[in-house]
């Protein structure tokens, strides 16, 4: 299989047990599960899917000369996201509006009754390890960290908006050591930590991707709430959703309006004065290791000034939202 990654350029794939895992109905899913959640309406120039992006991590890992068991860590990282991505967080009503976590909950249950595990007895994996992620310190870690499937959306996301024209730079710049990802450089680190925080603030926990949440989540619970829809369905896939609740649309106004919005056609406003919908949404910041005068330091040990933006931007954005109305 010959892979043609908008970051990573042209990799072939030979390992037997990574094609079946990709092929596996459980992957295949991911190519109609939104990145961002219900972007067209509001990022229409950045369309980025699931499996594109879980493709990406695993290409990350393997250039980087990782385990062939982080790879598939890697991989499959992100085969518990339900339809619409994070907005799950904001249907269920549950604390995860300002962590993002609901896939990670789900995570561990979801890939045992895929096919996934049989996949990997047959080519004598071991699926406990695989799901450990103690194990695999490259592909994952906790904020402000680097990680492959930080370092990959957020690489991915700066070409897709238009703020990069390539990732090459950043990525000539980043090497491993001792389980880590670090610049090789300063310079590079800071220019890195910069871009995701403009991407944090502009797209990933910007005021119009809280809309999106927000619109779109009311879509689904009202839709659960009319049984127009049920929560398995929600573990399909973007498509399938919109099409089982689309003929509802014309003998339902609560719905129409709400799908209205959710698409953008009305306006909205940002004012904790007058507002309708208070919104929580998970805010995400780095402090990369870079090497600098012989050591490795943190961007924050060597830019004071990045202190203070790790302070603010670790916390959930907040949001009081207002929709026009017709």
């Amino acid at each position: 299989m010959v892979i043609k990654d908008k970051v990573y350029g042209e990799i072939e794939i030979s390992e037997l047990v990574l094609l079946e895992i990709i092929n596996s109905p459980t992957f295949q899913r991911l190519k109609d599960i939104d990145q961002y959640g219900y972007s067209e309406p509001y990022f229409p120039e950045a369309h980025t899917s699931r499996f594109e992006h879980s493709i990406g991590v695993y290409l990350l890992l393997r250039k980087y000369g990782v385990s062939i068991e982080e790879q598939i860590a890697g991989l499959i990282h992100d085969v518990s996201h339900s339809a619409f991505s994070h907005v799950i967080d904001y249907v269920f009503n549950t604390d995860s509006e300002k962590t993002h976590n609901h896939q990670d909950n789900i995570f561990d249950d979801y890939v045992k009754k895929s096919e996934i595990p049989a996949i990997l007895l047959k080519y004598n994996f071991d699926l406990n390890r695989i799901l450990d992620d103690e194990n695999f310190p490259l592909k994952e870690k906790q904020l402000p960290d680097l990680c492959a499937d930080r370092i990959d959306y957020s690489l991915r996301d700066a070409c897709a908006f238009g703020e990069i024209e390539n990732a090459q730079y950043f990525l000539d710049n980043l090497i491993t050591e001792n389980s880590s990802w670090i610049f090789k450089n300063f310079e590079s680190a800071k220019k890195y930590a910069e871009l995701f925080n403009k991407l944090n603030n502009k797209y990933w926990a910007g005021l119009a991707s809280n809309v999106m949440f927000r619109g779109m989540s009311n879509y689904l619970k009202y839709s659960l709430s009319q049984n127009y829809i049920s929560k398995a369905d929600l573990y399909t896939t973007d498509k399938i959703v919109l099409a089982k609740i689309e003929p509802y649309h014309e003998k339902d106004a609560q719905l129409q309006l709400l799908f209205d919005r959710m698409n953008n056609k009305m306006g909205f406003k940002d004012d904790p004065s007058d507002f309708e919908s208070e919104i929580f949404c998970k805010s995400r910041v780095i402090n990369p290791l870079c090497k600098h005068n012989g050591e490795i330091k943190r961007v924050s040990e060597i830019d004071p000034a990045w202190v203070l933006i790790l302070e603010k931007e670790s916390k959930p954005k907040h949001y009081f939202v207002k929709f026009e109305r017709q």
